[in-house]
């Protein structure tokens, strides 16, 4: 959850108060002039989180590709790379299905879209008017200090996600 404010010593009261908490929360970044840059947060970038995805699916899309493209040349017996021998056709052919799931890990991370996108574009245009804002994230099973958020004074409070 993301708490836009208008003053930064708004931010920074609600900011000391959440993390005096008992539970404190899992996260508090602030976010704006003199604070985290808004580019550093995966949550309202959606380069970076793209970016992240993408790594994700190439540590298990990379092997499945070099045994799928090994498993290929076997199974096909195809003399493609006939000039490299018996063991290095199939090494070959295990290389390029590798290649193959470095590939696919762009295009699965890249059509990928988040449902927060129109969310963060509206937190990034906030954050261009002036205003700070205040990420953040509890324990799972730990209620959201309503209260707290609502005694700042915020000008918005924006869900990321559904949960």
């Amino acid at each position: 959850m993301v708490v836009v404010l208008a003053e930064r010593k708004r931010l920074r009261q609600l900011q000391e108060q959440l993390a005096a908490m008992t539970p404190p929360p899992q996260r508090l970044v602030a976010i704006g002039v003199g604070e985290t840059d808004i580019a550093e947060v995966a949550e309202l970038n959606p380069a970076l989180a793209r970016q992240l995805r993408q790594r994700g699916m190439a540590r298990w899309l990379l092997p499945f590709g070099f045994f799928a493209g090994l498993t290929f040349t076997y199974i096909t017996d195809l003399d493609t790379f006939a000039f490299a021998g018996e063991l290095g056709s199939h090494l070959i052919g295990a290389l390029l299905g590798l290649g193959s799931g470095w590939m696919g890990s762009f295009a699965a991370a890249a059509s990928v879209t988040s449902e927060a996108d129109d969310r963060v574009r509206a937190l990034r245009n906030r954050l261009e008017e002036g205003n700070w804002l205040l990420l953040v994230e509890s324990a799972n099973g730990i209620e959201m200090p309503w209260t707290r958020l609502q005694e700042a004074k915020p000008r918005a409070v924006v869900r990321l996600n559904e949960s």
